[in-house]
């Protein structure tokens, strides 16, 4: 059942949780309920001032300490995460929405193995490596400010604190107003695993007021940022005065393309699940169905069953499929783009933008099917964030190909074919950070990034380590 956090009146600042300068507060929401279930610190830039002075303060020991102590570090906060999964659970299927099931393998599990394999992982890092008469070191990039997003609070949170401090980073992070409250719980746990005061630092508020103070601090080396493309261009302009580097993963249009001999049945029905997770709110999503004009009419008619098939509701129900969206703000945006689409042309197949029945009260929407998309047009080239997917169909392989590469996002894909080399030479032909061949299974080892307007930077395995290392090279 859906839970109410404690009021959070302090934040967590060189080892101690301490009184923020601010006198606001921000309130989060149950979307299914729209009741306020938490509070947390409108923090301020005199608190992020805090933070990061003992973020500096405590890099030189923990940068310097044996490999093994950070290890055994990132051991004790797996176990505590592992010890209140399911309080975690809970937390956050009530201030984000997804379904429990959903939550407590992808939400909760994931950052789990993340900080599970990070102590093996770490290994797989280049530290050293002798070309000619210089040595080529890896090192910690120093200070890092994590910002991070409310679809996967606790995953996103996961994939840059743990790799930053296993390598010998200090961090101070901002994770989303939205769904803060895991942040939280994740605090505590790594405060009783012993890490070091001020190693970790959470400071809580907005992105204009916080997340901005983070990115132009001078004492912050590294700033790594998952949001909006909006959002990561204005980080990376304010980290520009200070010329420190910036990774960010932002926003995606990812097509999935159908190849003429692939399985419609099984490509249509996984293409709609990958769409609607999390109720349409991942950046990776294949919301760009691109589909053999020849078979459109088969296409539409597996993806108007799926979305009968589609259980909306309350996720703590065990038969739902898809809960809320997260905001207000963010189902008015989903319905303006339904009803833009309809207005603009598009076939709409499934869905629409009236709230779904007998869900008058909180954040739902229904999951939406549009065809005959026209491939420049709103619906097909802006990210949505919500469970609509365009249906776009297409002459030849080449012109399937022009429509997946025509984004200005470049985040992932994906290609079905019954002759898995065929579906390899097209995937190698769409530009973006990666695609999956008939709906391959997610691997949270491999680099995951994007190129374009979704970003630069990889998170995840053992590239994610290195993007928060640097180099020196010694010659002798």
């Amino acid at each position: 059942m859906a839970v109410t956090a404690p009021a959070h009146d302090r934040l967590l600042i060189g080892g101690d949780w301490v009184a923020s300068s601010a006198t606001e507060t921000i309130d989060v929401l149950n979307p299914t309920t729209e009741e306020v279930v938490g509070t947390i610190p409108a923090g301020t830039p005199q608190d992020v001032d805090r933070a990061v002075a003992a973020a500096v303060a405590a890099l030189p020991a923990w940068a310097g300490a044996p490999l093994e102590a950070r290890q055994e570090a990132l051991a004790a906060i797996a176990a505590g995460i592992e010890a209140r999964a399911d309080e975690l659970t809970a937390l956050i299927t009530t201030e984000l929405g997804m379904p429990l099931a959903q939550t407590r393998a992808i939400q909760v599990g994931l950052p789990l193995a993340t900080f599970a394999t990070a102590p093996t992982l770490v290994e797989e890092v280049p530290w050293r490596q002798e070309i000619g008469n210089s040595l080529v070191l890896r090192e910690p990039v120093g200070v890092v400010a994590c910002i991070t997003p409310w679809n996967y609070p606790l995953h996103q949170i996961a994939a840059k604190v743990a790799p930053a401090l296993v390598v010998g980073c200090t961090v101070v992070l901002k994770p989303s107003e939205v769904t803060p409250l895991n942040a939280f719980v994740l605090a505590e746990i790594i405060a009783a695993a012993g890490v070091p005061p001020g190693v970790f630092n959470l400071v809580t508020g907005t992105g204009p007021v916080v997340g901005e103070a983070l990115a132009a601090h001078p004492g912050v080396d590294m700033v790594s940022f998952t949001g909006s493309t909006r959002a990561g261009r204005r980080v990376s302009e304010v980290a520009s005065a200070t010329v420190k580097p910036v990774a960010l993963e932002l926003g995606g249009k990812s097509a999935n393309v159908l190849l003429p001999d692939a399985d419609l049945k099984r490509a249509v029905r996984n293409g709609i699940g990958n769409c609607f997770l999390n109720s349409g709110q991942t950046c990776s999503a294949l919301t760009r169905m691109v589909v053999p004009r020849e078979r459109l009419a088969e296409v539409e008619e597996i993806a108007a069953a799926a979305v009968e098939r589609t259980t909306v509701g309350d996720p703590f129900a065990p038969d739902t499929r898809l809960g809320p969206l997260v905001s207000a703000a963010q189902r008015e945006r989903v319905r303006g783009f339904i009803d833009g689409a309809r207005a603009g042309g598009a076939r709409l197949i499934a869905g629409g933008s009236e709230p779904p029945e007998g869900l008058d009260h909180g954040y739902f929407v229904r999951p939406t099917v549009f065809s005959d998309v026209d491939p420049s047009s709103t619906l097909a080239q802006q990210e949505v964030f919500g469970p609509v997917l365009a249906i776009i169909p297409y002459g030849d392989e080449d012109e399937a190909l022009r429509i997946a590469n025509d984004s200005d996002y470049g985040l992932a894909g994906g290609v079905w074919s019954a002759d898995e080399e065929r579906a390899l030479a097209v995937a190698r032909r769409i530009r973006t950070g990666q695609v999956e061949i008939n709906g391959a299974t997610f691997n949270p080892l491999a680099p995951f990034g994007g190129v374009k307007r979704s970003g630069h930077g990889r998170e995840y395995g053992p590239w994610g380590m290195v993007e928060f290392t640097t180099v020196k090279s010694i010659q002798r």
